[in-house]
């Protein structure tokens, strides 16, 4: 099939140009520098003024999300001179948060130990953090914690009905959720690109496997969130959808179809997106954060700034015409210049259904959110 390269209109292009001067002039330097303390991490939150918003505990996520933004942003070259921060911050969450041979939730503002659980979702974010950092630096430290986390999960956190456990030591009652699993086929996936292991796609065709068989509902094509131990629908919450981890799912099952080639992944890839282009989507624009997946019905219509960064980077890999994709990222980059970014590298993390501001701070983790779906368009502007 010969393809037909159509011209990029002009508009989109200024677009796509005036988001990553945001990101990359404004946000990320911005964070380094009001964010960031002299020991080398970042802040969990800070408010709108760039100032410190103390929430009573640092957490590992945090740190890896940073460390991931800055270390896949300057390998990408949209960075440059972060070195010194990266290294720190790498430093200090090893430091920190890897005690006694796992690693722990949380310290509090002092840095106190506060929660030494080893939740599944933070090890899949050192995962994707250090296999990044590793490619940026070449440092092999990177290579051993990234083992030692994939061996701690398969040996300590294993259901024995599929999948991994929430957190360790293990609560057998706890609600199990779709979440801790997306992320880590994101982990393995950037591990498998590190470290080239045959191992790391054996974990990613067992994640898509959950997928296809418990956690996509396959009547109504919708992702669910909460699931009992046996990973059947959850019985107060197994009806709740988040468009915006469709949109997530769909494009890592195109990143990992570039690992496994499994063609039944692109095809829940493009199921899932259609089910929330068709639910999730409101007429006055951007992406609710979640319908009911049995009736389609609106369950929270407000609207953080994630959902919509996810929806950019399906935009960039789901198959559709030149025209509907320049207009579905055009669309998309226009609502969240006009309703989620505000001067200075700053933005709106939360909006009402009526796409007003809820006066929410800044969180540390959410920058990463906005990087990626904005790497993901200028890497497909490139191509």
């Amino acid at each position: 099939m010969k393809l037909i390269n159509m011209e990029m209109p002009k508009t989109l292009h200024k677009r796509i140009q005036s988001c990553a001067d945001h990101v990359f002039q404004g946000l990320i330097p911005n964070w380094v520098n009001y964010g960031f303390t002299p020991q080398g991490y970042s802040y969990e939150s800070l408010a709108l003024n760039w100032e410190h918003n103390p929430v009573g505990r640092i957490r590992l996520l945090t740190q890896c999300r940073q460390l991931y933004t800055l270390s896949h942003a300057s390998e990408l070259g949209y960075l440059n001179g972060f070195e010194a921060q990266i290294r720190s911050l790498f430093t200090f969450t090893v430091e920190q948060y890897f005690i006694d041979g796992r690693w722990i939730f949380s310290r509090d503002d002092e840095l106190n130990t506060l929660d030494q659980k080893s939740d599944a979702y933070a090890l899949a974010f050192v995962m994707l953090a250090f296999s990044h950092y590793y490619q940026l630096t070449g440092d092999q430290t990177a290579l051993q914690y990234i083992e030692l986390t994939e061996q701690f999960l398969e040996q300590n956190m294993r259901h024995p009905n599929g999948g991994f456990y929430e957190a360790y030591p293990i609560e057998t009652h706890i609600t199990r959720r779709q979440n801790p699993h997306m992320h880590l086929l994101e982990g393995f996936v950037a591990a498998y690109h590190a470290t080239k292991q045959a191992k790391y796609i054996t974990h990613i065709e067992q994640i898509c496997e959950l997928a296809h068989q418990h956690f996509v509902e396959p009547h109504t094509h919708t992702l669910r969130e909460f699931f009992k131990a046996d990973l059947t629908l959850d019985d107060e919450t197994g009806h709740l959808v988040e468009p915006g981890h469709h949109f997530e799912w769909a494009w890592l099952l195109h990143q990992t179809h570039n690992i496994t080639n499994r063609q039944q992944d692109l095809d829940l890839a493009n199921r899932l997106w259609q089910s929330a282009i068709q639910f999730g989507q409101p007429s006055n624009g951007g992406i609710i954060n979640s319908f009911d997946g049995n009736t389609g019905e609106t369950v929270d219509a407000e609207k953080r700034i994630w959902p919509i960064t996810e929806y950019l980077k399906a935009c960039c890999v789901i198959p559709m015409s030149s025209d509907e994709r320049f207009a579905r990222i055009e669309t998309a980059l226009a609502f969240i210049q006009e309703q989620y970014f505000l001067d200075n590298g700053r933005w709106i993390e939360y909006l009402d259904a009526q796409n007003r501001s809820k006066g929410f701070p800044l969180p540390g983790t959410t920058g990463y959110h906005i990087f990626l779906g904005l790497a993901e368009v200028l890497k497909w502007q490139d191509s």
